[in-house]
Parts: structure tokens; C-alpha cells; sequence
């Protein structure tokens, strides 16, 4: 893999001394406790965090204190968790290569997840890659006892899984097409999840046309590199049988758009429109890390959309796993042909008690809900709320959208049972045309179009892939039980 950064996170009661110190303000909120500094240096503190401007959300003030130390104080407005979350990761953006030392904040675990993500970098360039902390200490509260100490520390463990999983889940989308490619990233699912006690099974061309997965060979057929299905499965003893969820990632490796093919500037970022799958396998990341016991099933449909005398033609009749037919309106609508493979394949397998899928599947779903948020579509009312809620938590947040039977005739065809390019609402027809491949299971699907890419770096990252969406269905698995 391409060069990224990875930091540590440690407890400490003081600062070494050459560390840089960080400081996060909150609105209304008392100047947190300090470690000890000269007079001059508190009274410099003092004044800068005493203007009401440093406290505002994305505020930054970097001080040369006398004596030599560097500090940091950086706004938080409110104080909530995001905006902690934030802050945290600008801090760690512009600490440099020194050890930063930070003030506990609360909430601690969105603290140190913005610390930890603001860390990541992903280069290939031959220049040295720019420079983050090297260690990041969190300072305790003067006069903490052990047990404050061992919270924290648990608090930190819980917030490197995640961060760990979203590095790797950014990883695997920024990889670029001319590594990446199914097997690959089967591959990579096994070395990672395998040693966390996952069974990872890449399922081969020859399975997938024995099991009549027409989706994903259709798409996958004009690739010189051959799909895969990736089949990562967690199953801890103490885990109830009663209870299974699946997880369905989109793994589309590389998206030319097929025949129908993008045109040059859409085509750009297409290397990350696996950014589903990667989102499914971080959380099961988090989810074995973390030993959870809950039954846990990821799932990724892996092809690359190329161009190619074998590809599929727009008015091609697909045949998924199960028997249920497709007509190709369109053959960059091709995300939901392999996922419609493994939801039915999920569904008559598995034996599921929930389904979740996550996809950059439509244009349509960031023109309606921008870059942070992504599109939510359920079959309860509880499923959607509690996905909400977990996203809201994550700083993953998802906004529901309609499965309306308004617009079901939209996906019907004169040749097949449905017609993969449905028009507008694309977002929409598109969960329409996935809907029946669950049957009566729970099932949501999340649109992640917007928030999985960023276009410029911001405080949690840099441009590139976002890792969204592990955070959010790991912290969902979490209040499963």
C-alpha cells in the first residue's frame, strides 16, 4: 500500500517537555486545567483563551509561549461532539512531528477519534509524506486516580479501533485502480481480518457462475482482472444464534461506466467506488478488535466496469443468484447489479436477521443531500431510526430518504422484472430496484455518493476517501447488544 500515518495514543498525568501542547476550548466553558507553566506563559494563556473568538468552532491559535513551548488552542464552540471531534483533528493536523500533548476533553472517545483521524495521510509521491505527531498524550485532569486513568485507557482503545478501521477503510478506497482490483482486495480482507479471528473466503469466477451471480459477472466482464465475492464472516462463541447481521459493501474496484462511459472528470475518482465495501470490512474490523459478540456477516461484491468487446451491453437481460431478471438501461447503473447478487444471495444463505448494503451508488444522492450527509432508506421505522441515531453518534450522519410506491413503476420492464436504470429520483429508484432482493428481512440501505469522497482536506483528513460509514454501522452493531 501507498505510505500512511499512523499515531499512537498514550495516558499521561504531564507533558514531556519538549511535547507541544493542544487545548480545546469550549463556548461559556472554563480555561481547562494546565500543566504548570511559567508566569509570563499563563498570563499569555490567559489572555488569548479569555477572547470569546478563540473559543468559536475552527479557531486556531498557535502560540509561542515564553520558555520556549509551543501551544495550541483550538475552538470548539458548543462543545459538542462533532465539534470535539473536530477539533481534535485539527490539532493534530498542524502539531508537526513533535509529541502532542493534549488536555482531556469531554467527550474523551470524540476527542481521540478526531485526533487519530486528522493523523492520516495517504501519499505516493517521492517526497516524504507531511509530517504528523508521532505520539499523541492525553493529559489527565491534576489529581485523577487510577481508576480515572484505566478509564481512559479504555476510552483510547476503543477510539484506536475505530480510527485504525477508518485509516484502513481509507486506505483500501484511495488504493489506486493500478493495484486494486478484486482479487486484491480479497486480499487484503484476509490479511487483515484473518489474524482478528474473521473467516475470509474469496469466492472465485468459477463459484460465482456455479451460483448464478449474473450481476456481478456481467459487470465484471469486460475487466481483464476477474470479479470476486468476499465473504468475511465473525463468529464469536458467545454470540447469540438467535441474531445475524449482514453487512452488503458495493466493491466496484474501478468504474469506467462501462459502454455508457463517464466522461473524463467523473471518471477521476472512480478508484473509490469500493468505498461501500471498505466501509463494510472496517466495521468488521471494529466489530473483531473489539471482540463483540455478535454474529456478523460482511459481504463484498467485487468487479471493475471496463470497457471491452466482452462487456455489457445497455438492453442486456441479466439473471441474478435467485433467478429474479434485470434489463440493463444503463450500464453505469451497475452498483446495484452486484449488490442485488449478494442481498439475494444473503437473504437464501445466511440466514439474516438484519441486512444493511452501503454504496456510492447514484449521482442523484449528492445533488439532494450534498458531501456530509448520506442517504438512508429502510423497511422500519426502528431500523432507521436507530441507524440514525448510531450516525449522529459516529459523526456519520444520514438523513432518511423515501422508498415511495410512487415511483415503482419507474423500475419495471417489457423484458425483465426490473430495469436497472429507473431515472429520477436516482436515489430512489435506485433502493426500488434493490427492495425486493431482501424479501420480508429488515433491510436499509445507505446511500454514501456524498460523504465517502472529500474534495479537499478538511480537519478529520485529507482529500480523498473518507472511510464513512465504518464508524457509523460498527457504533450501530454496538447498540445491538
Amino acid at each position: 500500500m501507498a505510505t500512511t500515518s499512523r499515531t499512537s495514543l498514550s495516558v499521561r498525568r504531564a507533558p514531556s517537555a519538549a511535547a507541544v501542547l493542544g487545548v480545546v476550548l469550549v463556548q461559556g466553558a472554563d480555561l481547562p486545567a494546565l500543566p504548570r507553566l511559567g508566569d509570563a506563559a499563563r498570563a499569555l494563556v490567559d489572555q488569548v483563551a479569555g477572547d470569546p473568538a478563540s473559543a468559536v468552532a475552527g479557531s486556531l491559535r498557535d502560540l509561542a509561549l515564553p520558555g520556549g513551548r509551543r501551544m495550541l488552542l483550538t475552538g470548539a464552540g458548543a462543545g459538542g461532539a462533532e465539534e470535539i471531534r473536530r477539533a481534535g483533528g485539527r490539532l493534530a493536523k498542524v502539531a508537526g512531528p513533535s509529541v502532542l500533548a493534549v488536555v482531556a476533553a469531554t467527550p474523551l472517545l470524540a476527542l481521540a477519534e478526531g485526533l487519530l483521524l486528522g493523523s492520516y495521510v495517504f501519499t505516493r509521491k517521492s517526497a516524504p509524506a507531511p509530517t504528523r505527531p508521532r505520539r499523541i498524550d492525553i493529559l489527565l485532569a491534576p489529581g485523577a486516580d487510577d481508576a480515572a486513568g484505566a478509564q481512559a485507557e479504555a476510552v483510547l482503545a476503543q477510539a484506536t479501533a475505530h480510527a485504525d478501521a477508518t485509516a484502513w477503510a481509507r486506505d483500501l478506497a484511495n488504493e489506486p485502480a493500478s493495484v486494486k482490483n478484486p482479487a486484491w482486495l480479497g486480499r487484503q480482507a484476509q490479511d487483515v481480518l484473518g489474524p482478528l479471528g474473521v473467516d475470509v473466503t474469496v469466492r472465485d469466477v468459477a463459484w460465482l457462475e456455479a451460483q448464478g451471480f449474473g450481476g456481478v459477472l456481467a459487470v465484471g466482464s469486460g475487466s481483464a482482472t476477474p470479479p470476486r465475492l468476499i465473504e468475511a464472516r465473525w463468529r464469536p462463541r458467545s454470540a447469540s444464534p438467535a441474531r445475524h447481521i449482514v453487512l452488503v459493501g458495493k466493491g466496484i474496484t474501478f468504474d469506467t461506466g462501462g459502454l455508457n462511459i463517464k466522461h473524463g472528470d467523473a471518471m477521476t475518482m472512480m478508484h473509490t467506488d469500493m468505498s461501500g465495501g471498505a466501509a463494510v470490512l472496517g466495521a468488521l474490523r471494529i466489530v473483531a478488535s473489539r471482540a463483540l459478540p455478535i454474529r456478523v456477516t460482511a459481504l463484498v461484491p467485487a468487479a471493475e466496469n471496463a470497457v471491452s468487446g466482452r462487456a455489457m451491453r445497455p438492453s442486456d437481460v441479466i439473471r441474478h443468484f435467485g433467478g429474479r431478471t434485470s434489463s440493463v438501461g444503463n450500464t453505469d447503473a451497475e452498483g446495484r447489479l452486484v449488490l442485488a447478487d449478494a442481498l439475494a444471495y444473503a437473504v437464501a444463505r445466511l440466514e439474516p436477521s438484519v441486512v444493511i448494503d452501503i454504496a456510492t451508488l447514484t449521482g442523484a444522492m449528492k445533488v439532494a443531500l450534498g458531501l456530509t450527509l448520506g442517504g438512508l432508506f429502510a423497511t422500519t421505522d426502528g431500523l432507521a431510526e436507530s441507524l440514525r441515531d448510531a450516525g449522529a453518534r459516529a459523526g456519520e450522519p444520514l438523513w432518511r430518504m423515501p422508498l415511495s410506491d410512487e415511483y415503482r413503476h419507474l423500475v419495471t420492464s417489457p423484458v425483465a422484472d426490473a430495469d436497472n436504470a429507473g431515472g429520477n429520483p436516482g436515489g430512489v429508484t435506485a433502493a426500488l430496484f434493490l427492495e425486493p432482493f431482501v424479501g420480508d428481512i429488515p433491510w436499509a440501505h445507505l446511500d454514501i455518493a456524498g460523504p465517502a469522497r472529500r474534495p479537499v482536506d478538511a480537519d478529520l483528513g485529507v482529500k480523498g476517501a473518507t472511510g464513512f460509514g465504518a464508524r457509523l454501522l460498527a457504533q450501530w452493531i454496538e447498540d445491538q447488544l
